[in-house]
């Protein structure tokens, strides 16, 4: 801004010399959210905005309670994707709740299942006082925000105003549980001093500390549960937008291109190869039907050509299209090792033919000068045979780190062995405690310092993920294999609990060579040094 300043100081200075201390964060998430509502104001000529996004929408809600939230806003982790079915936000505060509960603090304190069981009415809400019923009631008697931790002890525990504040400055000491524990004697006795039994005032200051593991503050929450909504509501009513402006903002969140576009695959989202006489650099809306009334889904592009400059794309993009491999390297002024890298990518097959046939074409261009010498002014004579969708398969992976073709695993199943393991989708079928064998590709690995020792697993397989939990136990037998295998078959039970299901495993077993060697009874990788 023109003729203003702006300096980082440091908080604990600013707060000593009295001065309002904001927070400003960077999040990848509203560069996605601007571009999914520009995409969508471009293609239908509307002008909507985050402010006249209609609130409360129970579609929205209802695809939260199932889970379906990759790629949406901070509800995205697995174990907010656990969380979801359980908890079953369907309500803006619902939202609040569930971005402010899935975190360290609220899970150290022992308060996440407290308030599940209060939700659920398994379990009764009692109030000491009306006092504290005031402070606890909008979170079924559990202290979740650290606001109301705050209001807690000065109404339930007798403390100064000055006393709350050193508390608070405490709790926003990210892991400063030994400080907060400076405060158990005077939060206890002040407690029992105000008329509270010992039991209540153990149990909460249990839950105070769990704040010194970070817990939020319930306006950052707030903050958050809008861009939850927000993104929720792309994700549900303009999906294809939605998957774009996502693919457009990356590298953020947990999850790659490749799982990106197979959860919108598995939303019915018609996505285009690249190809470079239609594909930008940016991912694109493209019409569905004659009339082109909808997007109903988009091109992708050119960006996930490994080795293909940001230049050289727009580049290519400006001078689309072209009559040939020599007008391509001509006007798009494009080096013999890029039209390699296009080759091999599969993204000229609408120019030269299938991508045998493409690297064919310039393979004969061994030097950065002088393309046009190179290159024939006609197409080879030579008509190469298109590769099978396995050997496709590998090269998509290889050189764009995705595939549109058959997912991996519809390769597997081609084994005997492995046709009567349950998929992702079957799981729900399942009964609870069922011992059951199931296969899958590992997206993500997590073991959070609250787990005691247990890794959790993403898998996916064609139908969608399977999340995967590793006891300590079964770690320490199996360790290399869960935490270096590509490829895992497993055996175990399944665990059922409302609609979240959890696969507990006592059997790992890395099968990427047994998937290698399926894979080599059909494909046959190029050997060329240029696809090294």
């Amino acid at each position: 801004m023109k003729n203003r300043t702006i300096i980082q100081w440091d908080k604990d200075d600013l707060e000593a010399l009295g001065l309002l201390k904001i927070d400003i964060l960077s999040l990848g998430m509203l560069t996605a959210i601007r571009k999914s509502i520009q995409y969508i104001n471009n293609y239908y000529g509307t002008s909507l905005d985050i402010s006249n996004i209609p609130p409360e929408d129970p579609q929205i809600y209802s695809m939260l309670q199932k889970g379906d939230s990759l790629g949406v806003f901070q509800v995205e982790s697995r174990a907010q994707m656990a969380m979801l079915p359980r908890l079953k936000p369907n309500n803006f505060y619902d939202l609040v709740i569930e971005v402010a509960i899935v975190r360290p603090g609220p899970i150290q304190g022992d308060m996440v299942h407290p308030y599940l069981k209060r939700r659920q009415g398994l379990e009764d809400i009692e109030y000491p006082n009306k006092n504290v019923q005031n402070i606890l009631e909008r979170t079924l008697g559990i202290p979740i925000f650290q606001e109301q931790v705050i209001k807690l002890a000065m109404v339930a525990a007798g403390f100064s105003g000055g006393e709350a504040d050193q508390l608070r400055r405490a709790m926003a000491s990210w892991k400063s549980k030994g400080r907060l524990e400076s405060f158990e004697k005077k939060i206890i006795e002040g407690m029992q001093k105000q008329g509270h039994s010992r039991e209540f005032a153990e149990r909460l200051f249990k839950q105070i500390q769990g704040f010194g593991e970070y817990g939020f503050p319930e306006s950052h929450a707030a903050s958050f549960a809008l861009l939850v909504y927000i993104s929720a509501w792309l994700k549900c009513h303009e999906p294809a937008a939605f998957y774009c402006g996502l693919l457009n903002s990356l590298p953020m969140g947990f999850y790659s291109p490749s799982q990106i576009i197979q959860d919108a695959k598995r939303h019915n989202i018609s996505i285009l190869d690249i190809d470079v006489q239609k594909s930008h650099w940016d991912h694109y809306l493209v019409p569905s039907g004659t009339d082109g009334s909808s997007p109903a889904g988009l091109r992708l592009g050119l960006r996930l050509v490994k080795g293909l400059s940001y230049k050289e794309a727009i580049r290519i993009e400006r001078n689309q299209p072209f009559l040939d491999i020599n007008d391509l390297s001509k006007r798009g002024n494009l080096k013999a090792q890029t039209l390699r890298f296009l080759s091999r990518a599969g993204a000229m097959k609408s120019l030269l033919g299938n991508r045998y046939q493409s690297y064919w074409e310039v393979a004969s261009v061994h030097s950065n000068t002088a393309i046009e010498k190179n290159i024939s002014k006609t197409k080879s004579k030579f008509l190469l045979p298109a590769p099978s969708a396995s050997e496709d398969m590998i090269h998509d992976y290889q050189y764009l780190g995705l595939t549109l073709g058959p997912h991996p695993m519809k390769f597997l199943r081609t084994a005997n062995v492995f046709k009567n393991h349950h998929k992702a989708i079957d799981l729900h079928k399942c009964r609870n405690g069922e011992h059951i064998a199931t296969v899958g590709i590992v997206t993500g690995r997590q073991r959070p310092s609250t787990a005691h020792g247990t890794l959790f697993l993403t898998l996916e397989d064609e139908t969608g993920n399977i999340n995967v939990v590793i006891k300590p136990k079964v770690l320490n037998k199996y360790r290399s294999i869960a935490l270096q295998a590509k490829l895992i078959r497993l055996k175990g039970i399944v665990e059922k609990k409302n609609e979240a299901i959890h696969f507990v495993p006592g059997y790992l077993e890395d099968i990427t060579e047994v998937f290698i060697a399926i894979l080599d009874n059909k494909a046959t990788p190029f050997k060329s040094r240029d696809f090294k």
